[in-house]
């Protein structure tokens, strides 16, 4: 009983809070009523968090929400993917970088 020995130290992990994960997914919500997306994914690693949104099951994201938080103070910790890997915006605000899809979901409910 008197050997007591530390846990060994847990890797960082970088992850959504609450407010953004709230705000990317109120975007995935309201792009899957309007019949576009249909499954997302989250990966939260050492480096990088990053949610991905998909047309369909089986096939390459459409779009991909990465923060990373080494990035802040150069280009901005957000960074917002196109579906062949394309830098489509980066920044420091999360609604700002969300902007392009936000665009596109009002051009889809006009149709």
């Amino acid at each position: 009983m008197d050997n007591v020995s530390p846990l060994p130290a847990r890797a960082t992990q970088v992850a959504f809070t609450r407010l953004e994960l709230d705000r990317i997914l109120s975007l995935y919500g309201r792009m899957v009523a309007a019949g576009h997306w249909r499954d997302y994914a989250i990966d939260l690693g050492a480096r990088t968090a990053s949610f991905s949104a998909f047309r369909r099951a089986a096939e390459n994201p459409e779009v991909r929400v990465v923060k990373d938080p080494a990035l802040r103070l150069k280009q901005g910790e957000w960074i917002l993917y196109g579906e062949g890997g394309v830098v489509l915006k980066r920044g420091q605000d999360l609604a700002n970088v969300l902007a392009p899809i936000e665009r596109r979901l009002v051009k889809l409910v006009e149709a």
